[in-house]
């Protein structure tokens, strides 16, 4: 279980941060959309999937600390 949460965290901050950088480059370009969706609306993905990480990776903190 250990494992397989430090993966998805892993995978949710990479995907997160890409996204988050996707739209914000395609902000500072000047445009409103990317890929047909509003770059605010893949800012706030990008940046719940750094959340997801983060709560993956502080369950595996706090699991390891109890041992």
């Amino acid at each position: 279980m250990e494992s397989l949460l430090v993966w998805m965290g892993r995978i949710a901050g990479i995907a997160g941060l890409v996204l988050s950088a996707w739209a914000a480059f395609a902000r500072l370009s000047g445009s409103y959309y990317a890929g047909g969706f509003q770059t605010g609306t893949l800012l706030l993905a990008g940046m719940t999937g750094m959340l997801v990480a983060c709560f993956c990776l502080l369950l595996v903190l706090t699991e390891r600390s109890r041992r």
